[in-house]
């Protein structure tokens, strides 16, 4: 059955968008392209901290946020890295096959859904795969600052797919980091369980795919919530793949808009002009909730809570 879904209309503020010029591409490990981006006219990039993203425009005309792995002192240009997830849903192909040096992106300024916690003194990073990228602004910002007390969980497939491998097995990076290979194999999958046993002062910083950040709120439910943090990038490739045509029915306008395999919910409204407030666009913020009042939906977020999916949607992500 096609989901239905009400799209409330809001007043908030669509981003605002400006050129930035792809100055630098490098793929940096096996899949994983890193991309500098500066202002056209040569000036100042605006402020950002530690775990902050921006929106860019992909040559396809998709939104996709990607976090800003350079430190904050560095505002000349920003850096983001990028997988190309060949099942997902274009954005990441568009982005490393289509992008090169000199081309202009559409940015907006940077956001920030995942800071680092002012108050704490001791940090403990768990990262998985590409989920290392808001992480490596922390750790290059903490560097800056001269902190020490903080440790990194890097966890990758193998060697050659791990971003930052030498920057992060060299000073003074070095005896900070585990890094882990699993092979593609569940069971050599690092075990977390003695680092989150026992709760402590750390506060515990999470990045990377649905399975990982699953395991780690699983394993830390006896913590103090204020004392655990996530950072999603969404639906995975595997879920993108098993995308359909389906429609929704907006309440209030009565209009029935088609979504594509390869789209999301938010961005078919916004193709015909409705407005939806949203922030992360991979289902962890909240900020595009809209109420559900026909139809089974397939909840994709990280936010709601089972008594709330009957009558509630995220339509960044869900379908």
């Amino acid at each position: 059955m096609p989901a239905s879904a009400t799209a409330t209309t809001t007043n908030a503020a669509e981003p605002e968008f400006t050129p930035l010029r792809v100055c630098a591409k490098a793929e940096i490990a096996q899949g994983i392209f890193q991309f500098d981006l500066e202002r056209t006219d040569g000036a100042q990039l605006p402020a950002f901290t530690a775990g902050a993203h921006i929106t860019l425009q992909t040559p396809a005309g998709m939104r996709r946020n990607y976090s800003l792995c350079s430190a904050p002192s560095q505002r000349q240009r920003y850096q983001i890295a990028i997988k190309r997830e060949a099942q997902g849903r274009g954005g990441s192909l568009g982005m490393a096959d289509g992008v090169q040096v000199g081309d202009a992106l559409l940015a907006s300024a940077p956001r920030n859904n995942f800071e680092l916690p002012a108050e704490a003194s001791d940090l403990l990073f768990i990262a998985g795969g590409i989920g290392i990228t808001p992480i490596m602004s922390m750790l290059r910002y903490l560097q800056e600052l001269g902190q020490t007390t903080w440790r990194l969980r890097y966890l990758t497939r193998d060697a050659a797919s791990t971003a930052f491998l030498d920057e992060l097995r060299a000073p003074p990076f070095a005896d900070k980091v585990l890094i882990h290979h699993d092979h593609g194999d569940p069971n050599q999958a690092l075990d977390l369980w003695p680092l989150l046993e026992r709760p402590s002062r750390a506060h515990v910083l999470c990045c990377g795919p649905r399975g990982l950040m699953d395991s780690v709120r699983d394993m830390s439910g006896h913590w103090p919530s204020e004392q655990i943090h996530f950072e999603s990038f969404g639906v995975d490739g595997s879920a993108a793949a098993q995308n359909r045509v389906f429609r929704v029915h907006l309440a209030r306008s009565g209009q029935t808009i088609e979504v594509g395999a390869q789209q999301s919910i938010l961005e078919a409204l916004r193709a015909v002009g409705v407005k939806v407030a949203s922030s992360c666009e991979s289902g962890t913020c909240g900020s595009c909730r809209v109420g559900l009042l026909q139809g089974q939906a397939e909840h994709r977020d990280m936010v709601l809570l089972d008594d709330e999916q009957a009558s509630n949607i995220m339509v960044c992500v869900s379908r």
